[in-house]
């Protein structure tokens, strides 16, 4: 009996180690051929000169801020405003560049954001959309004043 035990360890042995080897390489293919969900970047939206001549029938209205704390006890800060289609095309997406100043008018934080969902019905002409933008961290040099908005992208339905 003694003989027949030593004889299937190296057996065993082997096996799992080419089960482990197996495991491995999975995860090397795995970790190196596929990318995480989140970390796919957003390519700009065209700005061309379609875009820039509709830019203008795009208008940023009742702007406000506020601020408040999360559960976390940090302070967010909200930009808020009313977006208004007031051109004759329907729109999918908006990307609009938000610039915070210092006192000395120079920018401090400069941020482009996706105004709507994906799954977000056309944006149609003549309508309006509440937006609401949070901050979990501007700098301390900003001077408190509402930040300056811009279209910065258009894709058109």
């Amino acid at each position: 009996m003694p003989t027949e035990e030593r004889s299937r360890l190296p057996v065993a042995f082997l096996v799992g180690i080419v089960v482990v080897g197996l495991l491995v390489g999975g995860a090397v293919l795995l970790s190196r051929y596929s990318t995480p969900a989140g970390s796919e970047v957003e390519k700009p939206l065209p700005k061309g000169p379609e875009e820039q001549g509709y830019a203008s029938q795009i208008h940023f209205l009742e702007p406000k801020m506020s601020r408040a704390a999360n559960f976390l006890n940090q302070e967010v800060t909200y930009v808020f405003c009313t977006v208004e289609n007031d051109g004759d095309r329907k729109i999918q997406q908006i990307e609009i560049t938000i610039e915070f100043h210092d006192p000395f008018s120079q920018v401090i934080l400069r941020d482009k954001q996706r105004l709507f969902l994906p799954t977000a019905p056309p944006f149609l002409p003549g309508q309006q959309r509440d937006v609401q933008i949070p901050y979990e961290h501007i700098p301390p040099q900003w001077n408190n004043v509402y930040p300056s908005i811009a279209v910065s992208g258009l894709a058109f339905k």
